[in-house]
């Protein structure tokens, strides 16, 4: 233990994760989870969306088959605000029920989670909101069992100990995280999501991508201090072996299927391929961490001013999909990263399907943005930040909000200030 004593650095791995039923018609053993659990009734959380499609009656059907009473909270918003989570909650008042099933994607996950923490220990919202935005208070304690069943194959709510929102007065998007936010069982079902327009497969797809390539090129957990208590150890700790093998699959697999799943909505293997995808890279990055490209997207987000991404179920209300405001960061961050760990970078763009032989190690990690670049134009991405209505002039706004994410910038491989944080938001502005 002396020799440990010595060393200021991490040593420890902490992989955890909720235990998950995945496949075709997985949706279907929700009332047999249920049961398991001995829940007796539910608050069944989704958004007008999926409810104008049925999937909410459906599963209600189910839950009500094995004995378990419904309470229907069909309101959430697309890109969950601090406004629209004080409507959820201002909903469940008085209401009184076992559990939450959450069918949708990470909004409805996200805003589930949120109903349950201020509902389980009711506080000012800025409480448990990451310093230092907020206060950074840790989750007081156990929640009620929440089970996920995601409809997009992207956000990897379902097995994140996370929560993100947008502080409209701010302008800026954030986050909670906390390992008893994790929910308590995922039934991911890739037939849920074949409904998802183009634009929805295209931003969770990326949101996949960009969630497996951070966790992968991301500070290794032993360059991290230790803590000094085991409950001080954060949900990120860094890129490690463990969440290695993961988040690597998870690059492996959007490489392989994110285009034709947006090209054909009902290619079955396709969308069981971004479903398997979706979940090892929420697993990985869970565990692991993002940093770059998400810090960056938290602003992006926040700041909108009138873009309205095609064809987005957003009731016409600017905002930039998640999943977007992070993938048109990630180009320009990696080669910002590059020095920091070129053999990842490398790696990364082999995973990706990018033919590397021959190339020189350099080389073929410049290929990684390179690639990402080609994938975005080739599923209609946004041409950069310019597309989103951003220019130079609104970097320094950009800047300090990414800054305020130190959550998040502690976990990249080369270390930002605000002028590195400038030249990588210049070399985003516009990629073709």
């Amino acid at each position: 233990m002396q020799a440990l004593d010595k060393n200021p650095t991490e040593t420890v791995i902490v992989m955890e994760t909720v235990p998950i039923r995945f496949g075709m018609g997985a949706s279907e053993e929700l009332g047999y989870v249920l049961q398991q659990h001995q829940v007796k009734s539910v608050m069944l959380v989704t958004d007008p969306y999926l409810a104008s499609l049925g999937k909410a009656s459906t599963i209600q059907a189910l839950i009500e088959e094995a004995g378990v009473e419904v309470t229907l909270y069909n309101q959430c918003h697309a890109e969950p605000t601090d406004l629209s989570f004080k409507e959820a909650l201002d909903f469940q008042k008085g209401k009184s029920f076992d559990a939450y099933v959450a069918l949708g994607g990470g909004s409805v996950i996200d805003t589930a989670k949120a109903m349950n923490l201020y509902g389980t220990y009711p506080a000012p919202l800025l409480t448990y909101i990451n310093k230092p935005i907020g206060e950074g208070r840790g989750v007081p304690g156990p929640l009620k069992p929440l089970f996920a069943l995601p409809t997009t194959a992207g956000t990897g709510s379902e097995s994140t100990a996370v929560i993100v929102l947008d502080l409209l007065d701010l302008k800026l998007k954030t986050g909670i995280a906390d390992r008893n936010l994790r929910p308590t069982v995922a039934l991911i079902d890739p037939l849920l999501t074949l409904t998802m327009p183009p634009v929805v497969t295209a931003s969770t797809g990326l949101d996949v991508l960009s969630h497996a390539l951070e966790s992968f090129i991301s500070r290794p957990y032993s360059m991290r201090p230790r803590p000094q208590t085991p409950a001080e150890r954060k949900p990120y700790i860094g890129a490690n072996p463990i969440a290695d093998i993961f988040t690597q699959k998870a690059i492996e697999l959007a490489g392989k299927y994110l285009r034709r799943a947006y090209f054909n909505s009902h290619d079955l293997e396709a969308r069981a391929g971004m479903m398997l995808g979706s979940t090892l890279a929420g697993v990985g990055f869970g565990n692991a961490g993002v940093h770059l490209p998400h810090a960056m997207g938290y602003p992006v987000a926040g700041m909108v001013r009138d873009y309205i991404a095609p064809g987005y179920p957003s009731d016409d209300v600017p905002q930039v999909p998640h999943g977007i405001s992070c993938i048109v960061n990630a180009p320009a961050a990696f080669r910002f990263t590059i020095p920091a760990q070129p053999e990842r970078h490398a790696e990364a763009a082999r995973l990706l399907g990018v033919d590397t032989s021959g190339m020189s190690q350099q080389e073929a990690a410049e290929a990684l943005p390179k690639a990402l670049i080609q994938l975005m134009k080739d599923i209609d991405a946004p041409n950069g930040l310019q597309d989103l209505g951003y220019t130079k002039a609104d970097i320094p706004l950009l800047v300090e909000g990414t800054m305020k994410q130190q959550r998040l910038l502690v976990n990249s491989p080369r270390p930002v200030d605000d002028k590195s944080m400038v030249k990588i938001f210049k070399d985003a502005m516009q990629y073709w």
